[in-house]
């Protein structure tokens, strides 16, 4: 079977991890917009050879501030895909809906999509991201006026926590996605979303808590660049683990489970890194007791490869991690153009390549694959 075309958007695109999974399942990008200036300069960098036309004719296609770009302005798509901020909506308790979003980044992607299916070109299909805590946001309330507006935009969805070490990549890191179709185009009743990848490579549709035993088996390790190219950098200095030692203690001693977490190569996975891991790298630092060193912290190629991108460095401690699902040749390589720092923030802020890709495998094969009038 020929592999479908469709073309998507890549809205909050940050470094662009649903545009590395579009394109791995046939998807085209037709626009972007991210307002970071790094995440900038990374997208551009890393996508500029297969997605040309969004910086072509002065970044016409690469929007930089969402809320000021008129919708009609950009191209009809196939996908909408967004990792958008979860904001505090001001509700009246009136609709639930499409004006309860106004003021809002959601209200953006709402607002091009309304202007897409008033145009005569609905977007099919709408993939959405964001933190676990949006379920119970405000109560509920701030994803209950999300789906409502989905509703009142003609969408049917389904939406779910998924968790990125059961996709093979060695991170504990939970996220909430919401995938919706255009009910006059898709007449899927519904759609099942992959709770994780068996070693098979075929998606586990069934959520059980022995899940972990059924998916792909990770190590920590899998991410480490050689140990003989190791900056000492990246090694922690006394003071800052003495403070990383008291700080634990003392959190413990009042009932708080906030401190570092250590890791060794052995460790099935390590805890989610989030976009303030360069500021001490409290979150997972890597043990190296055996060698008479300080815990040490990711690397920035490492930490990368944690979000499932496929970036040499100085190649990898364990030849055959190389040739994995996430970073054999058949992915995208990711250059690393920014600071170390930056790197650091981008990666902590970005998407978990392997769980994105199976969901947009996902979508093609069960909603793009069942539209009425056949495929672009």
């Amino acid at each position: 079977m020929n592999k479908i075309r469709f073309t998507f958007i890549d809205l909050f695109a940050g470094i662009g991890g649903f545009h590395t999974a579009m394109h791995s399942v046939g998807g085209t990008c037709v626009f972007a917009s991210e307002w970071d200036k790094y995440a900038r300069i990374s997208y551009e960098e890393n996508y500029k050879t297969i997605s040309p036309n969004l910086f072509a004719d002065n970044y016409r296609y690469f929007n930089c501030d969402i809320t000021k770009q008129e919708p009609s302005e950009i191209p009809v798509f196939d996908v909408c895909c967004g990792g958008f901020p979860c904001q505090p909506f001001s509700i009246a308790g009136l609709r639930r809906g499409f004006e309860d979003t106004r003021g809002t980044l959601f209200f953006n992607i709402a607002n091009i999509i309304k202007q897409k299916i008033e145009a005569g070109t609905p977007p099919k299909v709408l993939f959405l991201e964001n933190v676990k805590g949006l379920k119970s946001h405000m109560k509920g309330e701030t994803l209950k006026v999300i789906l409502s507006t989905l509703e009142e935009l003609g969408y049917a969805y389904n939406y779910d926590v998924l968790n990125a070490k059961y996709f093979g990549v060695p991170q504990n890191r939970e996220r909430l996605f919401i995938v919706a179709w255009y009910k006059k185009l898709i007449p899927a009743e519904t759609f099942r979303f992959p709770y994780g990848i068996a070693p098979d490579g075929n998606s586990i549709y069934k959520k059980s808590k022995d899940i972990g035993d059924k998916c792909i088996k990770t190590k920590v390790s899998d991410v480490f660049e050689p140990e003989t190219t190791m900056d000492s950098y990246y090694t922690i200095s006394d003071r800052m683990w003495e403070g990383h030692q008291k700080r634990k203690e003392r959190n413990r001693a009042n009932g708080k489970g906030f401190g570092y977490s250590l890791f060794n190569k052995d460790s099935v996975y390590s805890s989610t890194i989030s976009a303030r891991y360069w500021k001490d790298g409290s979150e997972i630092l890597i043990d190296q007791s055996d060698k008479g060193l300080n815990p040490r912290r990711l690397t920035p190629v490492e930490a990368g490869r944690l979000q499932g991108y496929r970036i040499i460095g100085n190649g990898w401690e364990y030849p055959e991690c190389e040739n994995n699902q996430n970073y054999n040749p058949n992915n995208l390589e990711f250059k690393i153009v920014v600071s170390r720092k930056e790197a650091y923030h981008q990666f902590g802020n970005s998407v978990a390549i392997p769980v994105i890709k199976r969901i947009a495998k996902e979508i093609v094969e069960q909603l793009l694959n069942t539209q009425h009038y056949g495929t672009n």
